[in-house]
Order: C-alpha cells, then sequence, then structure tokens
C-alpha cells in the first residue's frame, strides 16, 4: 500500500474508533493533538501501535512515513511532538532515521518501535540519542514510554528556557558590572585630576605665600619657626596630594602604557611593603585601549594587594609577556600558597572581581597555589590592537 493511501485508511480506523467512545463527563477543553510520526513500512504493525495509543487515550494526529524522503518532507512540513520509528526496513533504516531528525528536528523525542533488537544495537542507538526502545512484542508499555519521554522533554525544554534567562540574567548584571566598573574609573580619573590640579596648585601657592611672609619677618625668630613648621607641613600636604591623585590613577598607565605601569606599580610595592618584586616585561611598548590597560592593571594592583593581605611572602615575581595571540601576565609568589577552598569560596570577593574583569575582554584568570611554595595568579587575555595616542594624565 501506498503511505498516502495507507494514511487516509488509518485516519478512517481512527475517526471510527472515537466515534465509538463512550462519552466520559462535560467535554474538556480543545487541545492541540500531539502530533506523532510514525516511521513503518508494515501496515499491520502502523494499525496495532495506532491502537495501542488510542487505547491509551492519548489525544494525537498520526503521520506514517516508510522511505527516508518521505521522513524528511514530513519532518520539514511540519515539527513531530515526537517520533516513533521501527528500525529494519526495506531501504532505510532506524539509525538513518535518527541522524535525519537529529537535524531537522533537535529536541524531539525518538523512540524506537520495533522487533528483536540487539543489546549493543539498543545500547549505542541510545547513545547515538534516541530516546527510549519499545518491542513491539510488548506495545503495552508503548503509551507510558510516550508519556515519559513527552515529561522529560518538557522538563528539558523548561530547564533549557531556566538557563536562558539565567543566562541572559547573568550577561546584563556583567554588562552592569562593567558600566559600573568603567563609571568607577572616570570618576577616579575626574577626582584625581582635581585633587592633583586644584589642591596641588593651591598648596603651591600657600607654600610661596608662607616664603614671602618668612622674608617679613626677619630678627622675629618664633615666627619664624612657626613659619619653617607650617612650610614643612606643606610639603608633606603636597607629596600625600601627589600619592593620592597617583594611587587613584597613575599617569603612567596613560602616558606610558601598561608595561611602563606595572613597573612602577611593582617598585612601589617594594618601596612600601619591603617585599622584593621582580618584573620581566617581554612585550613592546605599547600603548593599548585604554580600557583594556586600566582592566589589566587593575587585575595585578588586586594580585598585589592579595599578596600582602595574605600571602606572606617575601619575594613576588611578575611576568608580562605575549604567548602566540594572548597578552599573559604572571604573578607568582613565595607565600603560604592559596588552597582550592579559598579560589571556589564564594565569599573570596576579590577573586570573583578578578575573574569578571578579564571576562569582559575575553580572556581567563587561574589561580593556583602549594601550600608553603607560593601561589601562581596567571592571567590570559587576546592580545590587543595598539591604541597610540590615548588617554591623558590625570
Amino acid at each position: 500500500m501506498k503511505p498516502v493511501k495507507r494514511a487516509a485508511a488509518l485516519d478512517a480506523f481512527v475517526a471510527g474508533r472515537r466515534s465509538r467512545l463512550p462519552a466520559k463527563g462535560p467535554a474538556p477543553l480543545a487541545v492541540a493533538p500531539l502530533h506523532i510520526v510514525l516511521v513503518e513500512d508494515s501496515e499491520p504493525d502502523a494499525e496495532l501501535i495506532q491502537q495501542t495509543l488510542l487505547d491509551s487515550g492519548l489525544n494525537f494526529s498520526l503521520a506514517i512515513v516508510e522511505s527516508g524522503e518521505a521522513f524528511e518532507a514530513e519532518l520539514n512540513h511540519q515539527q513531530p511532538g515526537i517520533i516513533l520509528s521501527d528500525y529494519f526496513l526495506p531501504a532505510f533504516d532506524g539509525s538513518a532515521a535518527l541522524e535525519i531528525a537529529k537535524q531537522l528536528a533537535p529536541g524531539v523525542p525518538f523512540i524506537f518501535v520495533t522487533g528483536v533488537l540487539g543489546e549493543e544495537l539498543v545500547i549505542e542507538m541510545l547513545k547515538q540519542g534516541a530516546t527510549d526502545y519499545v518491542l513491539k512484542t510488548r506495545l503495552a508499555r508503548l503509551a507510558s514510554a510516550v508519556n515519559r519521554a513527552l515529561r522529560e522533554t518538557a522538563q528539558r525544554r523548561e530547564n533549557q528556557k531556566a538557563q536562558e534567562r539565567l543566562r541572559r540574567s547573568h550577561d546584563q548584571l556583567r554588562a552592569l558590572t562593567g558600566h559600573l566598573r568603567f563609571v568607577r574609573e572616570e570618576e577616579r580619573t575626574r577626582i584625581a585630576r582635581e585633587v592633583h590640579d586644584e589642591l596641588g596648585q593651591a598648596l603651591t601657592g600657600l607654600k610661596l605665600d608662607l616664603s614671602l611672609l618668612s622674608g617679613k619677618t626677619v630678627g622675629q625668630r618664633a615666627v619664624q619657626r612657626k613659619i619653617k613648621a607650617m612650610a614643612a607641613r606643606v610639603d608633606d600636604t603636597i607629596l600625600t596630594v601627589r600619592r593620592i591623585a597617583t594611587e587613584l590613577r597613575p599617569g603612567v598607565l596613560d602616558n606610558l602604557g601598561l608595561a611602563a605601569a606595572i613597573e612602577w606599580q611593582a617598585a612601589e610595592f617594594q618601596e612600601r611593603t619591603s617585599i622584593r618584586c621582580e618584573v620581566r616585561i617581554e612585550v613592546k611598548e605599547t600603548i593599548w585601549d585604554r580600557e583594556f590597560n586600566t582592566m589589566c592593571f587593575r587585575i595585578f594592583q588586586e594580585t598585589l594587594t592579595n599578596i600582602v593581605r595574605h600571602a606572606k611572602a617575601t619575594r613576588v615575581d611578575v611576568r608580562l609577556a605575549q604567548v602566540d595571540h594572548e597578552l599573559v601576565l604572571t604573578v607568582r609568589d613565595n607565600g603560604r600558597g592559596i588552597s582550592e577552598q579559598e579560589v571556589v569560596h564564594a565569599r573570596s570577593i576579590g577573586l570573583i572581581g578578578m575573574r569578571e574583569r578579564v571576562a569582559q575582554v575575553g580572556g581567563q584568570v587561574f589561580f593556583f597555589g602549594l601550600p608553603d611554595r607560593g601561589t601562581t595568579v596567571t592571567m590570559r587575555v587576546p592580545m590587543p590592537e595598539a591604541s597610540a595616542g590615548e588617554g591623558g594624565a590625570p
């Protein structure tokens, strides 16, 4: 029998079967029937499968195909809710049907309804993506297999939707975090400029006034001593202002680039903490994009801060290098060594912030520690394009 004629005959059979079913209370709300594609070349087997599904009370429509071409055409015409397939067909087998289904109807449950199927073949088909299999000699379990496959598919789709919503929320949160970091850096730059220019100029003017006042109080030793002490405090305050402005936004980062900023920060770190800090720069002196420079520099600063707070180290080795198409920053200390628990701990906000910063530019940061043998922090990011002439001193 040709597939079209056989499908029409089966539809007539289904209609007649449903007309004989007894009424069961009020008519339910209209629900779209489950569309089933059945890959089967035996008309008696197709009728038996259809009868079994009808007896289970399942509301469905059925399309029967027996060739690969007809199967592809049906999937392109209408996406099914489930696919049932014999394995042994004259010029077409279940493995080929499964591959077609994976391409044209991904995510749709696929159940083999077949005769004797070897255990190894069953395992192989399940590995390739089949949902389940039912032997034709045990069709009593077909309805339960279909219902279970539909439930699992519905749950899987809900999980995928939830994961997609979570991913979108995470992307939005990451974008917001990146924006907040950008705003904070801009604010730091503005404050650094105002501190450096406004306060610096005011203090310099005050020092000049004190010098002039000192020249007019010759012979008044007490006043001279007071003016000298005030001038010394003004000098100290000027140095403090410069230090604060530099910590907010080091001008060397914008003027000379990342490599120079790392060398400057390492020298300042060594002077401030007495921890020996050796730096190796193995990249060309290039001024990259301002945001990229800022991200890498803040990662380096955060790493040094963690060393001071937690490592109990006496030496730090820093390497900035280009490896293939990546910029790699490695900071290694000889301290106590970070533990795996500390790396994954939810309260390790500094480490989480470092990961998020690097993720903004498509990179990664790794933390590795050995007890009493130190910690290594490695940042790997795609090599940026040169951006000469950007930025300026705060």
